[in-house]
């Protein structure tokens, strides 16, 4: 069975860093997108950045310029790394990935459970 773990979250002052990090486990064949979420109080989720398994990448506007998507195959992991903090970015930030697993390879999207990043003076 496929699971993803995120650490990384906290309380960070504005201006600080973060990096986030999301590894999976299990019967894993193979990885294509890995994205990161977040989701604000009484806000839609919405996607913060995004990496494909050749390593193109796509950012939100809000985050551009201020954060990096990275990933490591080999560890089955994404990273969300994440500079001049603002307290708009506070959040539950999730992981998603598109993982093709088990005997009939099937490809299906996974979540991990969130982690609480907090931006606050």
């Amino acid at each position: 069975q496929v699971q993803l773990m995120e650490s990384g979250g906290g309380l960070v002052q504005p201006g600080e860093s973060l990096r986030l990090s999301c590894a999976a486990t299990g019967t894993i064949l193979s990885i294509n997108d890995m994205d990161w979420y977040r989701q604000a109080p009484g806000k839609e989720r919405e996607l913060v950045a995004a990496i494909t398994n050749r390593g193109s990448t796509n950012y939100a506007d809000s985050v551009k310029g201020r954060s990096t998507i990275s990933r490591d195959n080999a560890k089955n992991t994404v990273y969300l790394q994440m500079n001049s903090l603002k307290p708009e970015d506070t959040a539950v930030y999730y992981c998603k990935m598109a993982i093709r697993s088990g005997s009939w390879a099937i490809e299906s999207n996974y979540w991990g459970q969130g982690t609480q990043v907090t931006v606050s003076s």
